[in-house]
């Protein structure tokens, strides 16, 4: 079976970037479910509409029978998670999802389960606001949030730290800006 793994919201500009950047360096599948939402946009995947590579879904994660059913059916070896509510303003009408895989992670064989990732993409502004001249921030601030989205990203990332703690779930969290 071929290598493959599965990117939540890999249409919104970051997502894209990353399927793009992947597919040139990789021969590997990418399973992309996106929701297209006003943050996602078919147009910077335009350049993979015939790659065989590339399998786009239009879905929501917080489809509890269309995840499950994508995990099964393309088994991916890793989970990219950019999917968010990433305009501060929507955040207040509709803070961010997540998307579970502990379930599909629990049941893969030894050598499967072993080698899988949960890559979450999180956001720096989960560690408050910067002032011209503050120095940039590290790993090692301290949490705090100041808008509906940062706080909600802010929840993710604890979610996905007490998936890792709890159950073992191999996580890496990335804070990027």
């Amino acid at each position: 079976m071929p290598l493959r793994f599965l990117v939540t919201g890999g249409a919104g500009f970051i997502g894209s970037n990353y399927v793009l950047d992947w597919l040139a360096q990789s021969d590997e599948t990418v399973i992309n479910l996106d929701k297209l939402s006003y943050a996602g946009n078919l147009q910077n995947l335009a350049s993979l509409q015939d790659n065989p590579r590339h399998v786009f879904v239009k879905g929501d994660i917080g489809d509890a029978a269309l995840v499950p059913a994508l995990l099964a059916q393309h088994q991916p070896r890793a989970v990219v998670n950019f999917a968010a509510e990433s305009h501060v303003d929507r955040s207040i009408h509709g803070p961010g999802e997540f998307v579970s895989v502990r379930g599909y992670w629990s049941a893969l064989a030894a050598s499967a389960k072993t080698d899988f990732r949960f890559l979450h993409v999180s956001t720096d502004e989960v560690y408050g606001s910067l002032h011209k001249g503050d120095p940039a921030f590290t790993e090692s601030h301290t949490y705090e949030p100041n808008s509906p989205y940062s706080a909600s990203k802010a929840a993710s990332d604890h979610l996905v730290r007490a998936w890792h703690h709890t159950y073992g779930l191999p996580v890496l969290t990335t804070n990027c800006s």
